[in-house]
């Protein structure tokens, strides 16, 4: 399996440092891909204790999250700790070290049109840190209509947003983030009812695409699925050499607070060990 390093061109750097986001085509391997949809199989057979149902229609369309489930299924940690992933988000970030925060699953059934809440994935973490990133690497075929949205540009806007309280949206506590009576924090902007007024990047998707994106970038979507496509994302998120733990009071999700601890991590720590080994350092 190549580490397809060489697909990090100059070109890709600097629009990844100015827009936010880029698509790589191809970067992952069809026997990573395989791997994987055996380990998010086995994933929705058997969620995680983090694991829960973000949407349930009259139709029983479902759409699925869980999270860091890693250490718990071969084909994750496999991935994890021996594709090109961290490499690549090392390259676009300009990183000299990367380690692994965490991963996540999105699957949809077939013909679910929930959508997920335009947002910023940062500002929700046990982190803080410019060199963030997520992969966003579906498993199956995606349309453009139902694939992620970003607003380029987004990540560079120099403002914090009261997030979407997810739970509100799921009903279930372990997902409430709130900004309250916050000075430094506006409304988040309205994307859905203005969208002429961004500039909105996304795209047909095959299996062995990944969007990498800046965490701070703004993004939502994956709806809208035709009568006889699901859809399967597995998702890993990577940090980078500014990166420092911050315990947020409105809410974290997911909440590493209480593992970061017991594992001898404070707020201004760097984020190392175990849980979040460092992958990738530039030679």
């Amino acid at each position: 399996m190549g580490s397809h390093a060489e697909s990090i061109t100059d070109d890709l750097i600097e629009a990844f440092d100015c827009d936010g986001v880029v698509c790589l085509r191809g970067v992952i391997d069809a026997d990573w891909i395989d791997s994987l949809c055996i380990g998010v199989d086995k994933n929705i057979a058997t969620p995680s204790p983090r694991g829960r149902v973000w949407d349930h229609d009259d139709h029983g369309r479902t759409t699925l999250y869980d999270s860091q489930v890693w250490l718990d299924i071969e084909e994750y940690r496999a991935f994890v700790e021996g594709s090109p992933m961290a490499e690549l988000a090392g390259r676009l970030m300009r990183a000299t070290a990367v380690n692994f925060f965490f991963d996540a699953i999105f699957t949809r059934t077939t013909g679910a049109q929930f959508r997920t809440p335009f947002h910023q994935d940062e500002p929700f973490w046990s982190v803080e840190g410019y060199q963030t990133c997520s992969s966003w690497m579906p498993l199956v075929s995606v349309e453009k209509k139902s694939a992620l949205e970003f607003v380029r540009g987004s990540h560079r806007w120099n403002q914090r947003y009261a997030q979407t309280n997810f739970g509100a949206l799921t009903g279930d506590d372990r997902d409430q983030v709130e900004y309250t009576d916050r000075d430094d924090v506006i409304p988040f902007p309205d994307i859905e009812s203005d969208r002429d007024q961004y500039d909105m990047l996304s795209w047909d998707m095959e299996p062995g695409d990944v969007a990498i994106f800046n965490a701070r970038m703004i993004h939502g979507g994956s709806g809208n699925l035709a009568p006889d496509r699901d859809l399967k994302v597995f998702n890993t998120q990577w940090l980078g050499d500014d990166v420092r733990i911050i315990f947020r009071d409105e809410g974290m999700d997911p909440d590493h607070r209480d593992v970061m601890i017991e594992h001898g991590l404070a707020p201004g720590d760097r984020v190392s060990g175990p849980l979040y080994p460092e992958i990738w350092r530039a030679s």
